[in-house]
């Protein structure tokens, strides 16, 4: 579809043996995932025993939900005649009794008991992405459920700051925190809960987001709450230009909400000059191909191609891996084999993501060092491409 590598052809022996060592260096290549939702990386075998602990009252098993996770899309009637044609009708594979990510988020979240759920859930995540050779992770977590207020905001940090510790010690791996806000709630909760999140600064925590719907609250509502967060030195993001066929979501974001990257962002295909402009300087995109959403995949996937054709900073991430199901290198296997992105061009992004983390300077800079060595000598391993 677009930037596929220029070698020739050569017999189909030759051929399989190039393949190989392409999917070889994709899913060795080290990685960075900086759009991955807590919540959405708890896995079916988790879930079912979390539930059980919970005496949860499920409609069906935990695996058959799992299994049949497929949110419906908004009104199609949103998205005719947009750049890449959105699918008006069912996807192929598409489950006769289908639930939402939303509902199976708030099931996962009803289910966390103590402070020891939400680290092991922290730890599997970094041990899910670790198979992905993800280095680098930064998960957006929401506010504490009410079964756990007693412990607070900041006892849900404490409590994933050591499961990241955990990771830090078995993989080798560095993580941070985003608090996200969610944005189907109003100007004043949102001040409220970002008034909590600064109170008490954790070396983890890195930074804010803006997640649910877009259509259920428009960006400009969380002026405030951003512009509190960027005084107290917090990094910014939000899901941006994914639900709402527009781009001028994504100026807003940048400019009224100061947002340093954008989550998704497929939308502001829509204007030409704001394609311009994102180029220009660079905006950092955390991009899926895959999505709870079945029908939209071929959508997701359209609009990645045309993002990384126009020569947009696109940086792939997992989103919600253990309920799609995907993961970071099912990602890159995507970008690969079924968009046409180069080798040399996943190198880009590898190198793009630990440039877009919030670690700090002196510890991003050491992390890019050992990516591009380690990219070094995997090239130097399995080249030629």
């Amino acid at each position: 579809m677009t930037d596929t590598t220029t070698a020739q052809p050569g017999t189909p022996a030759t051929d399989a043996s190039r393949a190989e060592r392409v999917a070889a260096y994709v899913a060795r290549m080290p990685k960075t995932d900086l759009h991955c939702h807590l919540i959405g990386t708890v896995s079916a075998a988790t879930f079912a025993e979390l539930a059980r602990n919970a005496g949860l009252d499920l409609p069906d098993a935990p695996e058959t939900i799992w299994r049949d996770i497929n949110s419906l899309p908004p009104d199609p009637a949103l998205y005719r005649n947009t750049r890449i044609p959105v699918p008006q009708g069912q996807g192929p594979d598409e489950p006769e009794r289908p639930y939402s990510l939303f509902q199976a988020s708030e099931w996962v979240n009803a289910a966390l008991r103590s402070a020891d759920d939400i680290t092991r859930i922290t730890y599997e995540a970094f041990a899910a992405a670790h198979e992905s050779a993800t280095r680098h992770l930064e998960l957006q977590i929401d506010d504490v459920p009410p079964q756990l207020a007693s412990l607070g905001f900041h006892g849900l940090v404490d409590a994933c700051a050591d499961g990241i510790r955990l990771a830090e010690r078995d993989f080798g791996m560095t993580g941070r925190l985003i608090a996200s806000i969610d944005r189907s709630h109003s100007a004043e909760q949102a001040l409220e809960f970002v008034r909590r999140v600064v109170a008490r600064p954790h070396e983890y925590l890195a930074g804010i987001g803006l997640v649910n719907l877009e259509l259920a609250g428009p960006p400009e509502r969380f002026a405030e709450a951003y512009r509190l967060a960027g005084d107290a030195g917090l990094r910014r993001t939000a899901h941006s230009s994914e639900h709402a066929p527009v781009a001028i979501n994504t100026a807003t974001c940048l400019d009224l909400l100061g947002c340093d990257r954008i989550d998704h962002g497929y939308y502001v295909l829509e204007d030409e000059v704001m394609v311009e402009r994102c180029r220009a300087e660079r905006v950092p995109f955390t991009v899926i191909s895959t999505t709870s959403r079945r029908s939209w995949r071929p959508w997701r996937r359209a609009s990645i191609a045309a993002m990384a054709e126009a020569g947009l900073n696109v940086i792939l991430a997992s989103d919600d891996p253990g309920m799609f199901p995907t993961s970071l290198a099912e990602e890159y296997r995507i970008a690969s084999e079924d968009i046409g992105l180069s080798p040399a061009r996943l190198r880009e992004m590898s190198l793009a993501g630990i440039d877009a983390s919030w670690l700090p300077d002196a510890e991003r800079a050491e992390a890019r060092a050992r990516f591009e060595r380690e990219l070094d000598a995997l090239e130097a391993e399995l080249r030629p491409f």
